[in-house]
């Protein structure tokens, strides 16, 4: 594996990768790349396999060629890149452009080697499916409203109204709640993804986005005309009408939902940031700061909710029924606490830097 070090230098530089993010997409520690390079471990066999397809690179190249000049694409009147020239280096190797000239042999396109593109198209559709159950279950629950109910006078209304409900909440969260356990999951085994979209791909995500948010307002202001329109001409403001406004609302909420989710998986950049927060929590490696932050907000709002069921079943909901602010308060503090520790870390972190120069 005498070339291997030099190769796996090459394409990281081919790609601006850096170890860590090379460690992440193995699924290895930062230390096993900087020992593979250092020459003072090697890959077990299915890392290696990884690597080549990562890259798009062959086996042979990777481990005893060279990558710069892949044999696969050598023709017969170039002879042997692996006979020695007069000093007795091979040939691939001795012509190996400098690490400085990359950008004049661009490397492959990135692919998707972890899955994500799969994983986010059936999280980007879980997710919308779920809310539009949850918004439909109420929209048709309210069908038998007892004011205006579609059965009339009838001892089923308020039995039928509450099964519509509990149905919607059931169905969406059958969707929601596997959708975020996964997602939570492959973040943990994925903490980075290479980005691999093109242009084009970034185009279609406009363009569905785009869709999406002019559909989805639309409905929900079909909705409200409407509500407008029976409760204007026909005098109804209860029941039926409001069952088929939250229909819409729903349809119109599933639509923008997913056109923005749509749009968003591209931002790789974001997930990769969030991804490795949730790795870093999994495998218990968070800063002493992240974890004052968390117990700060978690006490906060305890103490919050404290507060607010006091008010609300000790004290008649507070002072004009508003024991909800203790909440509003509570997160207002927690922002405020977030961004002070925040502004702490970023100003400990350049103070070490400066010491550190």
């Amino acid at each position: 594996m005498s070339n291997f070090k030099t190769n796996l230098q090459y394409l990281r530089a081919q790609r601006n990768m850096t170890q860590e993010q090379l460690a992440m997409l193995l699924g290895v520690s930062r230390q096993a790349i900087s020992k593979w390079e250092s020459e003072k471990a090697y890959p077990e066999m299915d890392k290696l396999l990884v690597i080549c397809d990562l890259f798009d690179v062959t086996l042979d190249d990777l481990v005893i060629g060279d990558v710069a000049r892949p044999r696969r694409n050598a023709s017969p009147a170039q002879g042997h890149a692996d006979e020695p020239d007069d000093t007795g280096v091979p040939a691939a190797i001795s012509e190996r452009p400098p690490l400085s000239m990359l950008q004049q042999n661009p490397a492959p396109l990135p692919r998707d080697i972890t899955g994500y593109e799969a994983h986010m198209r059936s999280f980007d559709a879980k997710i919308p499916a779920g809310i539009f159950a949850i918004i439909f279950g109420v929209g048709a629950g309210m069908f038998f409203d007892a004011d205006n109910s579609i059965l009339g006078v009838s001892p089923f209304n308020d039995f039928l109204m509450f099964l519509c409900i509990v149905l919607g909440v059931i169905i969406g969260l059958m969707f929601l709640v596997p959708a975020g356990l996964g997602h939570s999951a492959f973040m943990r085994s994925h903490p980075y993804v290479e980005d691999f979209y093109t242009e084009h791909d970034h185009a279609e995500a406009r363009r569905t986005l785009t869709v999406a948010l002019v559909g989805g307002i639309g409905l929900i202001l079909v909705g409200l005309a409407q509500l407008i329109f029976v409760n204007e001409y026909l005098h109804t403001e209860d029941g039926w009408p409001i069952g088929v406004f939250l229909m819409l609302v729903a349809c119109g909420v599933a639509a923008i939902v997913y056109g923005g989710m749509h749009f968003g998986r591209l931002n790789l950049a974001e997930y990769n940031k969030a991804a490795e927060q949730e790795y870093r929590e999994a495998k218990g490696l968070n800063d002493s700061y992240d974890m004052v932050n968390g117990a700060i907000c978690g006490t906060i709002m305890m103490i919050a909710t404290i507060v607010g069921l006091t008010m609300l079943f000790g004290f008649d909901g507070g002072p004009h029924g508003l024991f909800w602010l203790s909440w509003v308060i509570g997160g207002l503090l927690c922002g405020i606490s977030s961004v002070i520790i925040e502004a702490v870390k970023t100003s400990r972190s350049r103070h070490d830097d400066d010491i550190i120069v």
